[in-house]
């Protein structure tokens, strides 16, 4: 896909980036894809899909108190617990507002290694890197952002969202659909958004702006990006994602080039 060469003018030291469509084809990768970076918050997607793992053994209930008084798993996957940013003090109740809170990945992962009495980033190995040949991906220290991996694992993550063979089709899809609608909040890098639409552990695009997706993603785009340069979407209208990682920490060069990247790509695609 020539839309992935659009990486080669990005301000960054290095970066790899691939296209991954809904029967699992590969149609590009560009840049060295089998390079580790680190994922910062792109690890929350892997956290939430071993979570749901977790559900559907039976290990947790989705609406069991987990948190802050009042909170349950569901909360703290949509965002919605309560907790702080980076901090485990509570500053709302629970399902009031879209509060991003890394504290409520910490706590979610202290959960459910609780649960099934197995450490978080062992239970994340064995749930879904295992299953999927992510061998170059690890998720060990927070389940919030210390996930290191590859645009050629990432790759077959984007797939099983797309095909799930690890969950219940149901599953995911309840992942990527809006928990506790209408509820406004800040979307990190991009400010304050109304709604600021989340599913389980996956962030939906919906009508926000601005935003790091492009203007022609359709509104059930979901995905995440982190604050070390990375990004993965799924954009089920065209029936594709897309993985792009970098060296270089988020900032104004970001929101500069990755919604036209998104544009291309997209367009090639069409």
């Amino acid at each position: 896909m020539q839309s992935l060469a659009l990486i080669e003018n990005w301000p960054v030291p290095t970066a790899a980036a691939a296209v991954v469509t809904a029967d699992g084809t590969v149609t590009g990768r560009h840049g060295p894809t089998a390079h580790r970076f680190p994922l910062a918050s792109v690890t929350k997607p892997l956290a939430a899909y071993a979570a749901l793992v977790a559900y559907e053994e039976g290990a947790v209930e989705l609406d069991e108190p987990a948190g802050p008084e009042g909170s349950t798993v569901r909360h703290l996957l949509a965002h919605t617990s309560g907790l702080a940013f980076d901090e485990h003090r509570v500053t709302a109740p629970p399902g009031t507002r879209r509060l991003y809170s890394n504290a409520g990945f910490e706590v979610l992962g202290d959960h459910i290694a609780k649960a099934t009495e197995i450490p978080f980033p062992e239970y994340v190995r064995q749930a879904v890197l295992e299953p999927l040949g992510m061998t170059a991906t690890t998720v060990d220290g927070s389940p919030a952002k210390d996930g290191v991996s590859t645009v050629d694992d990432l790759v077959r993550f984007a797939a099983e969202l797309q095909a799930p063979r690890l969950l219940d089709p149901r599953t995911v899809l309840a992942a990527q659909t809006v928990v506790h609608p209408g509820l406004k909040g800040v979307l990190p890098g991009y400010g304050h958004q109304n709604p600021n639409d989340w599913g389980l552990g996956f962030e939906i695009r919906d009508s926000k702006s601005p935003h790091w997706t492009g203007s022609s993603s359709s509104p059930a785009t979901f995905g995440h990006f982190g604050q070390s340069g990375t990004f993965l979407w799924v954009d089920p209208a065209a029936g594709a994602a897309c993985v792009a990682l970098t060296d270089r920490a988020f900032g104004p060069w970001a929101t500069e080039v990755w919604p036209p990247f998104t544009d291309a790509v997209l367009a090639e695609l069409a």
